[in-house]
């Protein structure tokens, strides 16, 4: 099951992605926001980073205006690996490379077009079990 959330300034997309994801025949978690009213992201992006840390989740997505802020706050919870991605192959290298659990999106960067094929990517691509990968993410993890 993938996580999503957004704030106020990512709530369209947030609506565009999750109908998609179900196109495709994904099961999805909508930890909110739930209207363009305005609201704080780190609210969002610690419920999707929870939800993965206590397995109700297996991936998230995170969307605000930008896409930086909801993934600064969602890395601050231990064990997440969040990236903002504006473009494929940044997308398909966070999951390759770091290990990424959760994929940030900012709806006023990025098209709704753009975006879908980010998700795409992004849920298609798999870890790779390199050991100069592995031995990064290990060093990643124990700064924290």
């Amino acid at each position: 099951m993938i996580g999503i959330g957004s704030d106020h300034g990512g709530f369209s997309l947030k609506q565009t992605v999750i109908q998609h994801l179900k196109e495709k025949g994904y099961e999805v978690k909508d930890y909110g926001c739930y209207s363009e009213e305005s609201c704080d992201y780190p609210i969002y992006a610690k419920a999707v980073a929870q939800g993965i840390k206590n397995g109700e989740i297996t991936g998230g997505i995170l969307i605000c205006g930008t896409g930086i802020g909801i993934s600064i706050a969602a890395n601050k919870i231990p064990g997440i690996r969040a990236a903002s991605c504006t473009d494929t192959f940044s997308a398909r290298a966070a999951k390759e490379h770091n290990h990424a659990n959760i994929l940030a999106l900012g709806e006023r960067v990025i098209g709704k077009g753009l975006a879908l094929d980010i998700v795409d990517t992004f849920l298609e691509a798999e870890f790779s079990n390199d050991g100069r990968h592995i031995r990064r993410i290990e060093m990643i993890e124990n700064e924290s």
